[in-house]
């Protein structure tokens, strides 16, 4: 988790992985959206492939670039800990035995009313 928010804690990074949601490119495809040079997005791409964020894949002599999301699966999951309130899901629990509860005793009201 550490190297996968050390990676897309750059915004460029962070843009190649947004190019990359949308389609697969080549590096030189990446690179002609920056004003940074070839070797820098290079290095760019090494820190997302290496971080399992991106995977290439060799289409004859072209390599292209393709976003792999599952390593931010944990990361998505802590983030998702420490944003929740601490007790949502007793709440809720408590929430949905109120509801059944109070949706027992209308049941039981309506047949006490039937049978009056």
């Amino acid at each position: 988790m550490d190297e996968v928010a050390r990676a897309i804690a750059d915004p460029v990074r962070r843009e190649i992985l947004e190019m990359l949601h949308a389609s697969r490119l080549s590096a030189g495809e990446v690179a002609a959206r920056f004003d940074i040079s070839r070797p820098a997005v290079s290095r760019h791409l090494k820190v997302l492939r290496d971080s399992g964020l991106v995977r290439d894949e060799l289409v004859g002599r072209r390599r292209f670039y393709v976003l792999d999301p599952e390593p931010l699966a944990g990361l998505v999951g802590w983030l998702a800990r420490v944003t929740r309130p601490a007790g949502w899901e007793h709440r809720l629990d408590a929430l949905e035995t109120e509801v059944y509860r109070t949706r027992r005793e209308r049941r039981a009201d309506r047949r006490e009313e039937h049978t009056a």
